[in-house]
C-alpha cells in the first residue's frame, strides 16, 4: 500500500523536457543560444553579460536564485579557457554573490561546477559554475521526506528583482 503514495506528480518538469529537446534541435546548447542572442536576455533570464562570460538564472533552480556563470565560448573544461575567460567568469561569480546577499539576503552559498557527465554535468560540453544561495534552516521536510525540493519565488519576479540589484 505504501508504493501507491510514492508518486508526486510534478508536470511543471515538462517543461525542462521539452526544452532539452527543443535546444538539441536548434544547436544543442542553451547557453550558446543565449548568448547568441541578446535581444532574448529577459526571456532567458540573463542577469550580466561580459566579454567573455555571462550571468544567468537557472530554470531549474536547487533554491530560489541559483545563478549560473557561463563561458561565451562553447568549451567544456577549464584547461580550454583562456585567462581572460577564467578571470571574467570568477569575477562574474563574485559579483554573483554581492548580488545575491543584496537580493535574496543569502547567508552561504554553494558554488560548483561539475565537470564531465560522470561529474553530474547535465551539459558538459559547456562549462558554467553554479551559484546556489543558501539560508540557515533552509532544509526542509520536504527534500527530506519528499525528495522534493520547494522554490519560494518565481523566475519572473526575481529575475527583475535581480536586475533591480546589478549595478554592473
Amino acid at each position: 500500500m505504501a508504493d501507491v503514495n510514492k508518486n508526486l506528480w510534478a508536470p511543471w518538469r515538462m517543461e525542462f523536457i521539452r526544452s532539452l529537446e527543443k535546444e538539441q534541435q536548434a544547436c544543442g546548447c542553451f547557453l550558446c543560444n543565449y548568448w547568441s542572442d541578446p535581444d532574448s536576455d529577459s526571456d532567458n533570464h540573463v542577469v550580466w553579460r561580459g566579454k567573455t562570460a555571462f550571468v544567468v538564472m537557472n530554470r531549474f533552480p536547487y533554491t530560489n536564485g541559483h545563478l549560473l556563470i557561463a563561458s561565451a565560448a562553447h568549451k567544456g573544461d577549464y584547461e580550454q579557457l583562456t585567462d581572460d575567460e577564467l578571470l571574467e567568469m570568477q569575477v562574474l561569480t563574485r559579483q554573483s554573490l554581492r548580488l545575491l546577499r543584496d537580493t535574496v539576503h543569502a547567508q552561504g552559498f554553494n558554488i560548483g561546477v561539475n565537470l564531465g557527465h560522470c561529474a553530474g554535468a547535465g551539459l558538459p560540453d559547456h562549462i558554467h559554475i553554479h551559484v546556489v544561495p543558501r539560508w540557515a534552516g533552509d532544509t526542509n521536510y520536504m527534500a527530506v521526506l519528499g525528495d522534493t525540493r520547494v522554490i519560494p519565488d518565481g523566475l519572473d519576479s526575481l529575475y527583475h528583482n535581480l536586475l533591480k540589484n546589478a549595478a554592473f
